[in-house]
């Protein structure tokens, strides 16, 4: 890819992985989509997104990572093809080139972040000048949580995940230690069929029922890091279904559960990666140096990760 373009004709995206910091699965919507109700926190695991404009209306797609496919069921494709119908514009053109470091299939968003990345870089290279609203409202056409990575930082997430609730907060101070199994991968429709044939009888049934929950969890304090010492109030629905069926989720959590000043241990979205929550960055990398032969021996990718106030980052400069 050739770099010496001039600046308005390339940027670079940086896309945020995210982790959940709590989820519970309410019930069926009217949709037949199962109604959540989450915390959602953007880390600083990111993919790196290049893209070039073309003179031409190619939208053209390549990766580091081999096993992505770069035709039209990638979402950073069907991304740039829908913002180019949104605005009515078939000329519009870009190379993309995905650096990919947020593993696949790990509950983290990666595919998702991407898409919002696409969309936020394109939307600024082809001038179109859409609202950040507007952005969030079309890319739920494609993924429910594009929307959140589009502005990331910590939110309250309705609905499939695309009803979003931005919390206000001054510090982003915790760090986290992300550990995944790189063999496996779980199916985010089988963990949710299993928790509807484990736990369905206990499902909500109607709005009132989902909004006096939504009202619970709005009513914690979500900046206050001592929540997250505290069990009854955060979890993770899913990982009840997925540990049984998913041994290296238990691994994880059992070696995370053990490491000195660890605070919540939990599962992330339909897992597998899972990760222990520290006071800060520093403690966590600091933790994870000292165990990294640990993490080796068990077979686990593990990542010491700061927590970020955006989604995903702009910028024109190459790395």
């Amino acid at each position: 890819m050739v770099h010496s373009k001039a600046n308005e004709d390339f940027l670079i995206a940086e896309a945020h992985a995210k982790i959940n910091l709590h989820l519970e699965v309410l019930g069926f919507r009217s949709d037949g989509f199962h109604e959540l109700a989450m915390v959602m926190q953007s880390i600083n695991l990111s993919d790196q997104l290049k893209m070039i404009k073309r003179a031409d209306n190619n939208i053209n797609l390549k990766s580091n990572n081999k096993e992505i496919s770069n035709g039209e069921d990638n979402l950073i494709i069907k991304a740039a093809k829908l913002l180019r119908n949104k605005v009515e514009n078939t000329e519009l053109g870009v190379d993309i080139e995905l650096e990919k470091n947020i593993p696949i299939g790990a509950g983290l968003a990666g595919g998702s972040t991407d898409a919002a990345a696409t969309l936020l870089g394109l939307n600024k290279l082809w001038k179109l000048n859409l609202k950040t609203e507007q952005l969030e409202k079309l890319s739920k056409e494609i993924g429910s949580d594009i929307p959140f990575c589009i502005s990331g930082g910590r939110q309250i997430c309705f609905g499939r995940g695309e009803i979003l609730e931005k919390l206000e907060f001054d510090q982003i101070q915790l760090g986290l230690i992300l550990v995944k199994d790189p063999s496996i991968q779980v199916s985010t429709p089988v963990a949710y069929k299993k928790y509807k044939e484990q736990f369905g009888n206990s499902y909500l049934k109607n709005d009132k029922d989902f909004e006096i929950k939504r009202n619970s969890i709005r009513s914690n304090d979500w900046s206050d890091q001592s929540l997250f010492d505290n069990r009854e109030e955060i979890q993770n629905d899913l990982q009840k279904c997925v540990l049984p069926m998913t041994p290296e989720v238990e691994k994880s959590l059992n070696i995370l559960s053990r490491l000195p000043n660890a605070r919540l241990v939990s599962m992330s979205g339909s897992g597998p990666s899972c990760f222990a929550l520290f006071q800060d960055f520093d403690q966590a990398n600091k933790v994870l140096k000292e165990h990294v032969n640990e993490f080796k021996r068990a077979g686990l990718s593990a990542w010491a990760c700061s927590m970020m106030s955006s989604g995903v980052e702009l910028s024109n400069e190459f790395s």
